[in-house]
């Protein structure tokens, strides 16, 4: 029988922040963006009873907890705090499917001979996350991924449920139609219409039935309905390109304004690379116009390379080409990824003088942070070095399963 856990990170921007902030910890918290046309990144539980929800508005989440303290979202460190976790989590399986930042699947199946049951397996993992990183973490285990995921769901906030293949079906009946995936607004609406308002009313009819009302969908509902999920956790597939995107506040124009950001982006793009002992040649500049217009150039180097500078370098000249003196609103700088080794010479090539700086940079950076050292154009601007990093990969690993 599989064992799958699914573990999701508790309020994680919230939580980093009351972490990294511990005057923070215990208050109605929200981070987020533009009091007017920002939207909320993360709400603490602490906040959440006034209805504050993430994704909502800001303005609309003021009016509804005018008391909150709000902060500015800080992309680089939950980044860097994903991947603390993670590592945690490699401790156990390489089987993992990251679903964002902050939530994924393991399957620990083959674990258990070496760490004990699966429920001890995700106390474990809690533990160490709360242990080393003084974060809260709640955890779903189940045979099947859709079951796994609504058991996190209902332990949180830093609790965890188990649900044996034999209660399952148990587990599911009494909750609603809403909670089976694939199940939106619509489908609802349907299936509610039709008598159906919880899974275990799903459970009871006949697959033909459904079928007859839901078309292919009857049968899949039917399943999910029975505790019945054979997808596998299925580990990233390998990354085509490593990237770095900073979403601001308030529109910027003027090459000089968005320096410092595409420099920050690219020695982030290269400290990603080398933690990957990876390379590539192709830079890409992306640029988003304040009316939404999204741009992007791109140029082909001599050699492929790890190193911050040459990637401002090249970044820079693409903005100098591209900027039309239009406000931005984002700007984002990736690296697509050499698929092939290179060709080998007769002679092995010096290493490039900036190999040795940039190791220096990186053992400073790992002992003390990605902010520890910078360079003085980021250093003086405010915004860059909290830049926001939207990242839908994980950090790129190579030889892994896992990107």
């Amino acid at each position: 029988m599989r064992a799958i856990i699914h573990l999701d990170m508790d309020a994680f921007y919230a939580s980093v922040e009351q972490r990294d902030n511990p005057a923070l910890k215990g208050k109605p918290l929200i981070v987020g963006g533009h009091a007017q046309r920002g939207v909320v990144v993360a709400a603490s539980y602490e906040v959440r009873p006034f209805g504050v929800r993430s994704a909502m508005p800001m303005s609309r989440a003021l009016k509804a907890a005018p008391h909150a303290i709000v902060v500015k979202p800080r992309f680089p460190a939950y980044a860097e705090a994903s991947e603390q976790v993670f590592a945690i989590f490699e401790r156990y399986t390489p089987l993992i499917e990251p679903l964002s930042l902050d939530e994924a699947f393991l399957d620990v199946t083959a674990s258990v001979g070496l760490f004990g049951t699966p429920a001890d397996i995700a106390r474990r993992i809690r533990k160490e996350i709360s242990e080393e990183l003084d974060l809260p973490c709640s955890a779903g285990i189940a045979s099947a991924k859709f079951v796994a995921k609504i058991a996190s769901d209902l332990a949180k906030p830093n609790g965890q449920r188990e649900v044996r293949p034999e209660e399952t079906v148990a587990f599911l009946a009494g909750l609603p139609v809403s909670r089976l995936w694939g199940v939106g607004p619509k489908t609802e609406e349907s299936l509610q219409r039709a008598g159906l308002k919880t899974i275990g009313d799903v459970a009871k009819r006949d697959v033909e039935w459904l079928e007859a009302r839901l078309g292919s969908s009857g049968r899949h509902l039917w399943e999910l309905s029975q505790g019945i999920d054979t997808r596998e956790v299925v580990p990233d597939r390998a990354a085509k390109s490593v990237g770095a995107e900073d979403t601001f506040e308030e529109d910027l124009t003027g090459v000089d304004a968005l320096k410092p950001h595409i420099h920050a982006q690219a020695l982030r793009v290269a400290r990603r690379l080398r933690r990957a002992n990876l390379k590539g040649r192709v830079v890409q500049l992306k640029l988003k116009l304040s009316d939404f217009t999204l741009l992007t150039r791109r140029t082909t180097l001599r050699e492929a390379t790890d190193d911050g500078q040459t990637l401002y370098r090249a970044a820079l000249e693409l903005l100098e080409r591209a900027h039309e003196g239009k406000p931005m609103r984002l700007t984002g700088v990736s690296v697509q990824l050499d698929e092939a080794p290179p060709q080998l010479g007769l002679f092995p090539a010096a290493p490039p003088r900036t190999a040795k700086l940039n190791a220096a940079l990186d053992r400073i950076a790992d002992r003390f942070g990605s902010k520890a050292i910078t360079t003085a154009d980021i250093a003086g601007t405010s915004g860059a070095a909290d830049a926001e990093e939207h990242r839908s990969e994980r950090p790129v690993e190579k030889n892994k399963p896992r990107r």
